[in-house]
């Protein structure tokens, strides 16, 4: 899997993604995450990639021309045969899920945008993205921090990243269950101490530990979650016990 990120803070961006389990897959080969400067294509000599917006308004927009020409320099290095999406990180985009972290996985490179001051000018929005994602409905001052968590949750899903899939399979909005309380040790701490069933060694009992505790959680912190979850788990119906023969029936005696 491989990321481009267009921004004006590519320092930032390679801190946060060069440390733990991403800086790890990074230096492996296992993804590989491509930083672009946009100010090194504003095209003049004092480096400005902004300008004030049409129509008045606080702030300082980004302007379409570096981005254009910072854009064109990552597809010219491009390969055709791959599949790609363009993404920008905006707070009028879509609410980025896990759902939407799966589907992004599926291609072979994503190309985002990170904005900054008040935006980006529209043109450019329209010229070259694919779809805008919004990482919730809070105010960021740039589009870096967003980037990082998507490039993130969508490395996670790559095979190779983590130890093994089922690191990310049972986890919290993952199996579309909020995630069960985790312990270690020691098993007393000040007073407290770690359920006992988890100490069991009964593998089966605490699996219908840990889903109960799942759904408690989700029902009472995400009812969105828990609701969507009932519907697609139905309870299977019980199957109804045979009645037993009797001696007048035609059964076996004892």
């Amino acid at each position: 899997m491989k990321f481009d990120i267009l921004t004006l803070f590519p320092d930032l961006v390679d801190r946060i993604l060069g440390e733990s389990i991403i800086g790890r897959a990074r230096t492996a080969g296992v993804i590989e995450v491509r930083t672009h400067q946009i100010r090194d294509f504003a095209g003049n000599k004092h480096n400005n990639v902004d300008d004030t917006p049409y129509g008045g308004g606080n702030g300082m927009v980004m302007a379409a021309p570096p981005i254009d020409r910072c854009f064109r320099a990552v597809l010219a290095d491009l390969p055709e045969n791959e599949t790609r999406r363009v993404v920008y990180l905006s707070p009028k985009g879509k609410i980025f899920d896990q759902a939407t972290a799966k589907r992004l996985a599926g291609y072979d490179r994503l190309i985002l945008l990170c904005g900054h001051y008040e935006g980006v000018d529209q043109r450019a929005i329209d010229r070259f993205a694919d779809e805008e994602i919004s990482i919730g409905d809070y105010v960021l001052t740039g589009g870096e921090l967003p980037a990082c968590i998507l490039v993130d949750a969508v490395s996670r899903l790559i095979d190779g990243v983590l130890a093994s899939p089922e690191c990310h399979e049972d986890e919290s909005i993952a199996s579309g269950l909020l995630e069960y309380p985790q312990y270690t040790r020691p098993p007393v701490w000040e007073g407290d101490e770690v359920p006992p069933i988890l100490l069991s060694g009964d593998h089966a009992k605490i699996d219908a530990w840990r889903l109960e505790r799942s759904l408690e959680l989700t029902k009472e912190r995400r009812p969105d979650l828990y609701d969507a979850y009932v519907a697609a788990h139905p309870p299977k119906p019980k199957k109804a016990k045979r009645a037993r023969k009797t001696p007048a029936d035609g059964g076996d005696e004892d």
